[in-house]
């Protein structure tokens, strides 16, 4: 635009010197070559204009295609670390209530039988039903029916992916039986729920005072575990490792203790 203006003011200043060197039609010749060549120039000065332009579009245009291009890669590359973080989050989940179950096969106490049919003559053994048990038992038995009820229900909330309600279901259990030998298992379910809700400080939390009322809990260790994993979700690194360490110093021939020893491998 500058060499345009340029071209223009020279033509506009060398018409009256030109006229007053020469006679008309020298003059108009002159003027008219001098026409010509700027014209000449100034086609010349656009088209390169064009060609400049165009270049800087397709220029552009390249990349913001090698720009889209990148992006689609970091999508897919997002969606497999998505995929594959709900697949571990899964097989860790179904691991643990496969732990808990047979725990709580280890912990459930022998209740007296119940016997449904008659008492054969040849028994050597008198069997007890329903009207042979003292009322302390019956009412134990009672209790202990009732707990397990409200135990199982909370837990076939969690195993559903209803996290929410899980939590309300295993916070109302603790409440009705605090003393109940499956309180630390309500209280791990409770933590994990959080976890699998992405909250990680309520998980962390509840974890932590399952370790400080129940160590010696068969849950403190994955208590633990789930506590480094919440703290490296929200990006606590050094926490995470000290708890893994931690972990391992408390419970060294756990499950968890092994895991935790794998991380801590894997990360270094």
């Amino acid at each position: 635009m500058r060499v345009r203006a340029l071209l223009l003011s020279l033509l506009i200043v060398c018409n009256p010197v030109y006229a007053g060197l020469f006679d008309d039609n020298e003059a108009r010749r002159q003027i008219a070559d001098q026409q010509a060549l700027i014209s000449d120039l100034l086609t010349r000065i656009t088209r390169l204009e064009e060609v400049l332009n165009n270049q800087s579009l397709l220029n552009l245009h390249t990349q913001i295609e090698a720009l889209g291009q990148d992006v689609n890669k970091l999508r897919g590359q997002v969606e497999v670390l998505v995929n594959e973080n709900e697949l571990t989050q899964k097989r860790q989940r179904d691991f643990y209530i496969d732990l808990d179950s047979r725990l709580r096969r280890i912990e459930q106490p022998d209740l007296p039988a119940v016997s449904t049919s008659p008492v054969s003559p040849a028994a050597t053994e008198p069997v007890a039903d329903a009207t042979t048990l003292s009322p302390a038992a019956a009412s134990a038995a009672t209790v202990g029916a009732a707990e397990n009820g409200a135990y199982e229900a909370a837990y076939a909330l969690f195993k559903a992916g209803n996290y929410q309600a899980a939590i309300t279901r295993f916070k109302s259990f603790l409440e009705s039986y605090p003393r109940s030998r499956f309180a630390s298992s309500a209280q791990y379910w409770i933590g994990n729920a959080y976890y699998a809700r992405r909250d990680f400080d309520n998980a962390i939390n509840t974890q932590r005072n399952l370790i400080k009322t129940f160590p010696d809990s068969a849950k403190a260790p994955d208590a633990l575990l789930n506590i480094a994993s919440s703290q490296r979700e929200i990006n606590k690194i050094a926490a995470s490792r000290k708890t893994l360490e931690e972990l391992i110093a408390r419970y060294p021939v756990s499950d968890a203790a092994d895991k935790a020893r794998q991380r801590l491998t894997n990360r270094q």
